[in-house]
């Protein structure tokens, strides 16, 4: 009996052994399985941050081209400019607009619709006036601003060209607070953010810098 019993035991003690490393394995493959399980239930947050709707689209197609005439703007300032405050301001203006474009033209491509072609973003030009958003955008300079941007030189062009990018921004922050308010995709409506406070942020930088509060 006592062999029988210590067999016993140790078969016991060999099977108790087994559940605990089987336990053990399961738990190992559960934290995996657990992320991937939480997945189901995280994925309709995730498939909302990267679905996209149509405020999405008319967010990149306004933006594009807003962004393409800050450029513009912007380029000017290099050979125009009096003020280094003024040339510094263009530089970084370009810097952090340009890589904008092209994530969002990457976005357009991407869901299958019309990228705004260079060129065609003044308020007279008609070329794109079939897109959505692109009528009568918040911000954009007419032609006549523009030329006369492009005929000031000195401190007449840093004034312009503050008065002109104050409005521009102005209208930047708006359509990307209604992209806050009705987008879904989430890279956008991140970019919306950031859009909202660096251009917050050079705006209250160009008043200073034309006298206003």
């Amino acid at each position: 009996m006592t062999s029988r019993t210590s067999t016993r035991r140790a078969a016991l003690a060999a099977v108790a052994v087994t559940a605990a490393l089987v336990l053990t394995a399961c738990g190992g493959s559960g934290d995996v399985d657990g992320r991937a399980a939480h997945g189901p239930s995280a994925s309709p947050s995730t498939s909302a941050g990267t679905a996209h709707n149509a405020q999405d689209v008319t967010f990149a197609q306004g933006m594009i081209p807003h962004h393409q005439q800050a450029l513009e703007m912007a380029r000017l300032a290099a050979g125009r400019a009096s003020s280094a405050q003024v040339k510094d301001l263009a530089t970084r203006i370009e810097k952090a607009q340009d890589p904008e474009i092209r994530t969002m033209t990457g976005w357009l491509k991407s869901w299958g619709e019309q990228v705004p072609m260079a060129g065609m973003h003044h308020s007279g030009h008609s070329g794109m006036s079939g897109m959505t958003g692109m009528p009568g955008m918040p911000g954009m300079m007419s032609d006549g601003d523009m030329s006369e941007l492009k005929k000031a030189k000195g401190t007449d062009f840093d004034t312009k060209f503050l008065s002109l990018m104050v409005e521009h921004h102005q209208g930047a922050v708006e359509m990307a607070g209604t992209e806050q308010n009705k987008g879904t995709y989430g890279p956008a409506k991140t970019m919306a953010d950031a859009i909202v406070t660096a251009q917050n942020a050079e705006i209250k930088e160009m008043k200073k810098l034309l006298g206003k509060r």
